[in-house]
Parts: C-alpha cells; structure tokens; sequence
C-alpha cells in the first residue's frame, strides 16, 4: 500500500466528501423540512468542529479497509461502500427516523448523501490507491 496515495486519498475525498455534508443536509433542506424544537438552539460552532475530521476518519478507515481486503478496483470499493451504507449508515438513519421527529425529506437526504460519500470514497481509492 501506498502510504502517501492513502494520505492524499484521505485528504481530498475527505474535502469532497465533506462537502455531500452541506450539499445534503444544508441549510435549504435544514430550514424547511426539519422540526426546530429537534435541534440544539445556539451557536453551532462546536458542533461543527467536533463533526468536521469526522468525514476525514471515514475516508482513511475506507480506503485503509479496501486495501487490507485486496480491493483493486473502482466496481469492487463501490460494492464494498454499498455493503457498508447498509450495514452502518442507512439502518441508523432509518432506526433514528422512527424514534425520533425527523421529516422523511431530511431522512431521504440524510441516507442518500450518506451513499454519495461513500461512493466518492470508493471512486477515490479505486482510482488512486494503487
């Protein structure tokens, strides 16, 4: 494995990936199809520095994964990021959207950029880690 592609890797998809974030659950979607008493009231600065490695840590657990099981290949990461959206992702948005008042429009975007990121990843290591 190359270790300098995975940092290079991680660093631009965690960038693009981290961007799916604002594109998916921005500020449009955030005002109109969410319930406000859901969020926290007050300045979200913390918040943001607290989530913002979190796209950073995906992107290298991903690629670091996809070259530990042998993946080669941009069809066989976008497989493995698919298994992963079901296995993680999906069925806790899904879970959270039962229990908790999140409108379904949120709940669609919410998992749908959750796939988007992982196939930005995926596409990522497949092209460039080896």
């Amino acid at each position: 494995m190359n270790w300098t592609r995975l940092v290079a890797i991680v660093i631009g998809a965690g960038v693009v990936s981290s961007l799916t974030d604002w594109f998916f659950a921005g500020d449009w979607l955030h005002r109109r199809f969410t319930y406000p008493e859901i969020w926290r009231q007050g300045a979200e600065g913390r918040a943001i520095a607290v989530s913002s490695p979190l796209p950073f840590l995906s992107c290298g657990v991903f690629a670091y994964l996809a070259a530990r099981l042998g993946l080669h290949s941009v069809a066989s990461t976008l497989e493995l990021a698919v298994a992963v959206w079901l296995i993680g992702p999906l069925p806790l948005i899904l879970t959270n959207a039962a229990f908790m008042k999140l409108h379904r429009v949120f709940v669609a975007s919410f998992a749908t950029g959750w796939l988007v990121k992982l196939a930005i990843i995926a596409v990522a290591v497949g092209w460039l880690l080896y």
